[in-house]
């Protein structure tokens, strides 16, 4: 292992730990979960697959096991205040419905490690990942805001996820498969949605500071 791959493994856990910490503390101070749903779903799943079902050696075996626990945390915030951002579902079927999310996520994430991957996690992570930076996308426009987002959550994503990419380029160790043409429009699709998002959150945000400057004025002119 080359102290370029290490710095860039390292890269990855401290990133996207980061995003997790932020993520936790935007959620409940601002009373609602910054993570998609789907891709809490297939994200829990997969790092407890690579924590404690099929484990890998070394530095990501404990990474993982981090990251799953933060996980846990990030599901509280679904569980606590997911009700409330799904007026449509009667409240009573929230619960039930997020049971069978998940129970459907595992497996898949499980089946498309071992067809693709033969058991390993790489595939199967950048190519959830890359749907998950579609869904903060697809959140933000839905939210029509960034409650429960920020742009320090988007550009640790953003270097997480990019860490990560070049650990798999800088791997002496890697196989050939994540060298190829598949492994390279993932890590590129996820540099470039990450970059948008990270864009995008702070565009919408800048917006929000300007309407809300301009009502507080408007507010006291009203006052008086």
């Amino acid at each position: 292992m080359t102290a370029m791959h290490t710095a860039f493994l390292l890269g990855t856990g401290l990133f996207w730990t980061v995003a997790y910490v932020l993520l936790i503390r935007t959620g409940l101070r601002e009373r609602t979960f910054g993570m998609p749903v789907v891709a809490f779903a297939t994200n829990i799943s997969w790092e407890f697959m690579f924590a404690f079902v099929r484990p890998p050696s070394g530095v990501m075996h404990v990474i993982n096991i981090v990251w799953f626990c933060f996980d846990v945390a990030i599901g509280y915030t679904v569980v606590r205040f997911g009700r409330a951002e799904f007026p449509q579902l009667p409240d009573r079927l929230f619960l039930p419905a997020l049971a069978v999310l998940l129970a459907l996520a595992y497996p898949g994430m499980n089946y498309a490690s071992e067809q693709f991957d033969e058991g390993v996690g790489a595939i199967t992570a950048f190519g959830s990942n890359l749907a998950m930076s579609a869904m903060f996308l697809a959140m933000l426009a839905a939210r029509r805001g960034t409650r429960g987002q920020s742009v320090g959550i988007a550009v640790a994503k953003l270097l997480g996820t990019a860490c990560a990419s070049l650990s798999m380029l800088t791997d002496p160790d890697g196989e050939p498969r994540y060298d190829s043409a598949l492994m390279y429009y993932l890590y590129i699709g996820c540099f470039l949605l990450d970059l948008a998002y990270a864009y995008a959150v702070f565009a919408v945000g800048r917006a929000e500071r300007t309407s809300h400057s301009a009502e507080v004025p408007a507010q006291s002119a009203l006052q008086r």
